[in-house]
């Protein structure tokens, strides 16, 4: 699996574009701001002669989601999204104003994912991972066989998600966490939606917001 990561926006958000040996891949969390970041994508698409087979989100704050319009016009694909970000969608506006991002363009056509679904890169296959908490419908997306997690803003490299926006809940997420993320193989890389990569072993041990469970959150702007 080839991977490269394209910091965005004002918040450095983390848009991911993973593709396989036959040129064919997808886009998380396009956050794009603006022509120059959008036209800076699509221009190394050209260049790597990578085909674009779908834009997923790991859930739809607005540093997340600035691009997804934009690149749902250039290539008429569907916005892969748990239905609960709809909360998300409805309030990105007042987000985005309060922390000096743009307004996203929120028009895009979406389809529902499912927990357990199986989507595909590619040759790759990649299960989805229901996590809310940072938000209603924050998930992941697990490839097994390449060991790679990419996790939104449900688990950072030594932090985890905020959860004083609409939808968070602390608790639910500390559970989506120990529950479905720290029992993956060790050697998982964690793709995280902002700051540098990890890994499930490195959190269980040096990640001080999952023990104790109830540790306070640090304070943040990210979405």
């Amino acid at each position: 699996m080839n991977i490269k990561v394209f910091p965005c926006n004002l918040l450095r958000e983390n848009a991911w574009l993973l593709w396989d040996g036959t040129g064919h891949g997808v886009v998380v969390d396009p956050g794009f701001a603006g022509p120059q970041e959008t036209g800076a994508f699509l221009d190394y698409l050209r260049a790597e002669g990578i085909v674009l087979d779908g834009i997923w989100l790991t859930h739809a704050h607005p540093d997340h989601i600035l691009g997804a319009a934009a690149l749902q016009r250039a290539f008429d694909l569907p916005v892969r999204m748990d239905p609960a970000e709809r909360l998300s969608l409805d309030a990105a506006g007042k987000m985005a104003g309060a922390v000096g991002l743009e307004v996203p363009d929120t028009s895009f056509r979406t389809e529902p994912l499912t927990e357990g679904e199986t989507l595909r890169c590619g040759d790759a296959t990649f299960q989805v991972i229901s996590t809310p908490g940072h938000s209603a419908g924050g998930v992941c997306y697990h490839d097994a066989a390449d060991g790679i997690l990419l996790t939104g803003d449900t688990l950072f490299a030594g932090s985890i998600g905020r959860t004083d926006l609409p939808g968070g809940d602390y608790e639910r997420l500390i559970v989506s966490i120990m529950d479905k993320l720290m029992g993956l193989p060790g050697d998982t890389d964690i793709l995280p939606g902002h700051g540098v990569y990890s890994s499930i072993s490195r959190e269980r041990v040096a990640n001080p917001f999952l023990e104790p469970w109830g540790e306070a959150e640090e304070d943040s702007d990210a979405f």
